[in-house]
């Protein structure tokens, strides 16, 4: 199964995927990075692999539900071109909407660095959960694997990962601790996502 992965930064959940196919641990292929932002060192990481690396970044000039239907179509196209199976966003901020959530219903996983429902939806992203999970003083936090719907973080879940929310915490330490867990499950998610597949294409 091809897979495409879309980011927006640093790319460690990326990172995580790529040694997971290097090490024989995933079935499927990453056929190509897609980033919203140039410049971030995900697309870095991706070049390293030998993966096709592309920018696709938000039109500015566009009303923002118009901006991320255009840029949800261009990433629907570069799915139909590189044969995907499965889009993972691992990072990735532009929120997809349109003929994309149709189209690959069922195929799209998102990765969420809270215990959703909790702390999820529009505007509610990286040190911004981190800040209100310890805000509200919430004795454990995590992240989660769940596939994307028309809304924004309420997809049905796929699986989750727990970590103690500890006294001293800053949404830096809660952050790191988090992180080495999504690694995990990102990886996890996709091995899912290839046995649905397979159990389908065996029916």
């Amino acid at each position: 199964m091809n897979v495409i992965v879309l980011v927006s930064g640093n790319g460690s959940n990326l990172q995580a995927l790529i040694d997971a196919e290097k090490a024989g641990r995933l079935d499927s292929r990453i056929a190509a990075v897609v980033s919203d932002r140039a410049g971030v060192f995900a697309l870095e990481r991706a070049k390293k692999a030998g993966v096709p690396a592309l920018v696709e970044e938000p039109d500015r000039r566009l009303p923002p539900e118009e901006r991320r239907r255009e840029l949800s179509g261009r990433i629907m196209d570069i799915a139909g071109d590189y044969g995907a199976g499965l889009i993972v966003l691992a990072g990735f901020l532009s929120i997809l909407r349109g003929e994309i959530l149709d189209r690959y219903s069922g195929r799209i996983i998102n990765l969420h660095p809270s215990l959703l429902p909790k702390y999820g939806g529009e505007g509610m992203y990286g040190e911004k959960v981190h800040r209100a999970v310890l805000a509200a003083g919430e004795s454990e936090s995590g992240c989660t694997v769940h596939m994307v719907d028309g809304g924004t973080d309420t997809g049905p879940v796929l699986l989750q990962r727990k970590v103690p929310v500890l006294g001293g915490d800053t949404p830096e330490t809660l952050a790191e601790r988090i992180h080495r867990e999504e690694h995990t499950a990102i990886v996890d998610a996709v091995i899912m996502m290839e046995r649905r597949h397979n159990g389908k294409n065996k029916e």
